[in-house]
């Protein structure tokens, strides 16, 4: 799984996705990020990457030219045209079921607005879908950006140490997961239930299932048809 993400904060990106389980997936070469900051491909001594709106208004707009330059890189680089996604408030709101879609796929390039937006004649000609992580607005488009590098590189097969880590999580069966515990057996005066200490492995999954209808009705209604 590849990911080409164009963004003027290559750093930012660059320091989370390089931690935990997405930066050995990195090591082992299950994904692939590569950060291309879209300031190297500016036509200017000053690396200027943006201008003031045609119309007037507040803000500023990123231009289209460095935006289609630094995308042409990937493009000329690899010899093909991957999907590519704009990581925008007026896209598609990303879930679970977008992650198992993206998935299927192996290559994306991911684009990181920033300021007021982006020139749309950038966005017609290289975009061919946005998607949203929720219906509110940042600051730019890297923590979107790295969210669904996050949620989609999961699962990938490698990446966790078993498919039944993500199988059993939120969301992926279309329910929210059951209740944890660790050790120690009692703390602050509540006990791990004693169906997880029976080491009856039919009950348990039973237990679990039952724990995680009762929380998805409890929580996230809408979630069940119902």
């Amino acid at each position: 799984m590849r990911f080409d993400v164009l963004t003027l904060f290559p750093d930012s990106i660059n320091a989370i996705m390089s931690d935990s389980i997405i930066g050995r997936a990195r090591d082992k070469g299950l994904i692939e990020i590569n950060l291309i900051d879209i300031r190297d491909f500016t036509a200017n001594k000053h690396r200027k990457v943006d201008d003031y709106p045609y119309g007037g208004g507040s803000g500023m707009v990123m231009s289209a030219q460095p935006i289609y330059d630094a995308w042409l890189s990937v493009v000329n680089a690899v010899g093909y045209r991957p999907k590519t996604i704009y990581m925008s408030p007026q896209g598609r709101v990303f879930n679970q079921q977008i992650a198992k879609e993206l998935k299927e796929g192996n290559h994306y390039v991911l684009l990181c607005g920033h300021y007021e937006g982006i020139d749309e004649r950038v966005l017609e000609e290289i975009v061919d879908e946005e998607i949203s992580i929720g219906d509110y607005v940042l600051t730019g488009g890297e923590l979107p950006a790295m969210v669904l590098i996050d949620c989609v590189s999961r699962l990938v097969p490698g990446v966790l140490s078993s498919e039944e880590s993500f199988m059993e999580e939120s969301h992926y069966n279309g329910l929210l997961e059951y209740p944890h515990y660790t050790r120690p057996y009692e703390f602050n005066g509540k006990v791990v239930p004693e169906i997880l200490m029976s080491g009856h492995h039919a009950n348990i999954k039973k237990w679990r299932h039952e724990q995680s209808l009762k929380r998805t009705f409890q929580k996230r209604p809408d979630l069940l048809d119902i």
